[in-house]
């Protein structure tokens, strides 16, 4: 499947928050959704946060705002607006309806957070197993939401794997068809899956270790490191998509380093589900190094974010070093850090082994290497009970 977002088009973004919410949180969120339009390609224009207890049923916002929205859409070169929330079927067929007559030739998009992540793993993907599992997540996604206005989302999103092409018009074709299509990609995922998990048993005598983290904390950069490869590492979202696993070796000890994709708030649940297999990689680690990035104003949220989804994975009681990274920026920021009070802020959150280093700049590299082989020898030593730990791991 072809990247559908047309590169540098323009959006408007639309928040509704309740008047609990910190305004710099919801700025935070908002600056969030405008770094995941930019990984796609689309920059933002304008901020529209209304208010509400709750979003409206019909239209997401309340008429007001849905009319001071399409002015400044009308009025501009905006072609997208992206919702900071899922929308219901419902809610998009309304706003299609408001953004776009029946015969207006150039359509606004409408996107959901959903559909803009759904779209960016849809860009990153690279292997036959992500390729897979993103667009079975994109049917599920799209066969609840057809409507009348399906064939222009059908040619605005470039289709969702289907044979029929435009020339279907029938609704209940267009869902027959991805029905079909849904079900082609759940066999072939199997048998990928299949595949995958016989390659895991092969490795029943080496300890585990994954990455872990909110997205673009550094996670590749650092799997650079430790392993000595070469995986891309750049400052967008979703830079890793596939799970990469590399051979390491600390001190006499060998074990497996896997780079897992990042994870973000309101991840989409049929992304979770599709892509389970290559979520097996935490799952079934023995140690977790959960990458944060320190410099991050709201750092502590993300690492919420991140337990809340190993606890959903079911990989909430594995063992975990925290990795707070990308210190240097925070020094640069801050100056000199109390890193022994920072360490017991995150021990009293119920992390036991805190580090703080640099990737980029190495900075305490050879300290977390010290932790991950006191973590990896206490699994290594039940897989070979004769093992002597030498003194030194270095």
């Amino acid at each position: 499947m072809e990247n559908r977002i047309p590169m540098l088009s323009q959006a408007v973004l639309v928040s509704v928050a309740s008047a609990r919410e910190l305004p710099e949180l919801i700025e935070e969120h908002l600056d969030e959704l405008a770094f995941l339009a930019e990984t796609a390609g689309i920059s933002t224009k304008r901020r529209f946060i209304q208010h509400l207890p709750h979003p409206d049923g019909r239209t997401f916002v309340g008429k007001g705002k849905l009319e001071e929205i399409k002015q400044f859409v009308g009025n501009n070169t905006v072609g997208n607006v992206i919702f900071d929330d899922d929308l219901t079927p419902s809610q998009l067929k309304n706003l299609e309806k408001e953004f776009n007559g029946k015969d207006q030739e150039d359509r606004i998009r409408i996107y959901d957070r959903s559909l803009l992540i759904l779209d960016i793993f849809l860009m990153r993907a690279q292997t036959a197993q992500a390729r897979t599992q993103v667009e079975l997540a994109m049917n599920q996604y799209l066969l609840p939401r057809l409507t009348r206005m399906w064939t222009h989302l059908e040619r605005q999103r470039g289709g969702t794997g289907t044979r029929g092409g435009a020339g279907e018009r029938e609704i209940e074709t267009d869902r027959r068809n991805i029905r079909y299509r849904i079900t082609l990609l759940k066999d072939e995922l199997e048998k990928i899956e299949k595949q995958k998990a016989t390659q895991r048993k092969g490795r029943t005598n080496i300890v585990r270790v994954a990455l872990v983290g909110y997205t673009n904390v550094g996670k590749s950069t650092l799997m650079n490191l430790l392993a000595k490869s070469d995986l891309k590492a750049e400052n967008k979202l979703f830079a890793t998509v596939d799970a990469t696993v590399r051979k390491v070796v600390i001190g006499d000890i060998p074990f497996l380093l896997s780079d897992t994709v990042g994870f973000i708030r309101k991840l989409p649940h049929h992304l979770i589900e599709s892509f389970k297999s290559t979520l097996d990689e935490v799952r079934e680690a023995d140690v977790l190094l959960h990458v944060v990035d320190m410099a991050h104003p709201f750092h502590d949220n993300q690492i919420e974010v991140v337990s809340k989804t190993l606890a959903d994975l079911g990989a909430g009681n594995i063992p975990i070093i925290l990795v707070l990274n990308k210190i240097d920026l925070l020094q640069q920021r801050e100056g000199k850090i109390d890193f022994e009070n920072s360490r017991g802020h995150y021990r009293d959150m119920g992390y036991e082994r805190v580090i703080f280093i640099s990737a980029t700049s190495k900075q305490n590299i050879d300290e977390l290497r010290k932790s991950i082989f006191e973590e990896v020898k206490k699994k290594h030593v039940t897989f070979y009970p004769n093992y002597t730990p030498q003194t030194s791991y270095s």
